[in-house]
């Protein structure tokens, strides 16, 4: 008994010793309680889990004009613990909020560093573009966890964000305060609208504060609701999805018989986006709408440029062949997204549509506004037939869905060039009219049911030919080159030959 004993009280100690190691949760959820006075109301902190992995919680407020208060929250790794803003997401060129508590409680401290590089050496201390305000910054130990305090005096800070863990018992010291390499890092990017001066506290990660690397999502069954007016009618926009990886929303309408309306809904990439008309899906030759604004908020932008060649030198601000209404421009961030509007003065737009965005934390700027080659780009076909009620494109379009993928081709073919005579029409009207025939067919006693066959019969070989026609009219639309061709006229013959083959057949049995 007395060993059963020790081996419960063995036991409940190893058990016990765990949980008292451990560090106490920290979430949303909880109220802040620390035992260390803070110089600012923490009542209408807003509350973000923004490294999940470890366990990181950031509380921050716009307390005043010009003052942001933020408490980092996390798990004591026995080492420092970092908060950078980067315009970019990047390390180098970003300020950081770094702060200790060494050997359990021991001694501590809090400085800012400027991250001039990668290098240990090139980690500066007590240097940085933040404007901290003095005595604002303290770190605790508290349950395990450290809360590292400070206050930014800044109309808004930068969105980019870098936090960082340290080497487990590795800690600036004193006299040269020496940063070493971080154990691990995360980048994510946070949007401050919902922390203005008056804004309740948030509870949880909501994707509207904490975006990640991506951004608050926008689909074609939300509403467009910006926070800025529009100069035309956005109730009757057509909308589309038109750059999945990207995240890229198209809205467009034909406001009146020469105007159409453009707004382009994509992800703030922290450089600028672009829409491209091309009148072959090519970048050389298109005209573009480019606008940009900084995550920071520090500027923005928006002009056509004409792509001349691949060379930036070649992309040319101010030019293009896009009619662009005056004042009807513009380009506004919001929710962490880009919303890009315009107006064009057309019957209708070129039908090959170029996406793009630039690398991160580049910007067109004056005096030359040089646009620097893409990050990424794809290239769309747009059907504006949606908006074009029945015209002949749209005709098309419907007969489409009926007669499969090679008259898709024709069809956008014949939509992109809009003077092409559509001459394709009444051919698959021929084979509407052919289906619906089928429908009407007489009973076999009627008396007119000898010429619906003689019209059945000789309507389905002409629409035979016309198929045949179709496909090689289609091969050479879609350039696929003599090898289509090729094959094709190989199965066509192989079908013949067993077709006069079974004829024959029939003949001799006959």
């Amino acid at each position: 008994q007395m060993k059963a004993s020790l081996r419960l009280l063995f036991i409940i100690t190893f058990v016990g010793s765990i949980f008292l190691a451990s560090p106490e949760a920290d979430s949303c959820a909880s109220n802040l309680s620390l035992n260390v006075p803070i110089l600012f109301d923490t009542t209408n902190l807003q509350c973000l889990s923004v490294w999940d992995a470890q366990s990181f919680i950031l509380r921050y407020v716009q307390t005043s004009a010009n003052i942001w208060s933020f408490v980092l929250s996390t798990p004591d790794t026995n080492s420092y613990i970092a908060m950078g803003f980067s315009v970019s997401g990047g390390m180098v060129g970003s300020s950081a909020m770094v702060g200790w508590v060494a050997s359990r409680g021991a001694s501590g401290g809090i400085k800012q560093y400027y991250l001039g590089g990668v290098t240990p050496n090139q980690v500066v201390p007590d240097k940085g573009n933040l404007q901290v305000i003095a005595n604002s910054s303290f770190i605790t130990l508290q349950s395990s966890r450290l809360f590292m305090v400070f206050q930014l005096e800044t109309t808004g800070p930068l969105s980019w964000l870098i936090f960082a863990t340290g080497s487990t018992g590795l800690f600036p010291a004193a006299p040269s305060f020496a940063l070493t390499k971080h154990l691990d890092k995360f980048s994510t990017r946070i949007d401050y609208s919902k922390a203005n001066i008056g804004s309740s506290q948030g509870v949880g990660n909501s994707s509207s504060q904490v975006d990640g690397i991506g951004s608050q999502a926008d689909s074609c069954s939300s509403n467009l609701n910006l926070s800025v007016p529009l100069l035309f009618d956005t109730t009757k926009l057509n909308c589309l999805p038109v750059w999945n990886a990207q995240g890229y929303i198209l809205r467009y309408s034909q406001t009146s018989p020469n105007i159409w309306s453009f707004i382009l809904s994509a992800p703030n990439p922290n450089s600028y986006i672009a829409m491209g008309f091309s009148p072959n899906g090519a970048m050389i030759g298109s005209s573009a709408i480019v606008g940009w604004i900084s995550t920071s908020g520090a500027g923005g932008g928006m002009k056509q440029y004409y792509l001349t060649g691949l060379a930036p030198s070649q992309v040319v601000p101010d030019r293009g062949n896009l009619k662009v209404l005056i004042n009807s421009t513009f380009i506004t961030s919001q929710s962490s997204r880009l919303y890009m509007a315009f107006q064009l003065q057309t019957n209708q737009p070129l039908s090959r549509i170029l996406y793009a965005f630039g690398p991160n934390g580049i910007f067109p700027s004056a005096p030359s506004f040089a646009l620097t080659q893409h990050q990424d780009k794809v290239s769309t076909t747009l059907n504006y037939a949606t908006v074009l009620f029945l015209s002949p494109p749209y005709v098309l379009v419907l007969l489409s869905s009926k007669f499969g993928s090679l008259i898709k081709i024709i069809i956008s073919k014949l939509i992109e060039d809009v003077n092409i005579p559509y001459f394709f029409l009444p051919k698959h009207l021929e084979c509407l009219i052919h289906i619906m025939a089928i429908l009407g067919r007489p009973k076999k006693e009627s008396k007119v049911r000898k010429y619906w066959n003689l019209y059945h019969h000789n309507m389905g070989r002409i629409l035979i030919i016309l198929a045949v026609a179709n496909i090689f009219y289609g091969i050479q639309l879609g350039k696929e080159g003599s090898g289509w061709n090729i094959g094709y006229g190989i199965v066509l013959a192989i079908l013949l030959t067993m077709a006069i083959t079974f004829e024959a057949q029939l003949c001799s049995r006959d």
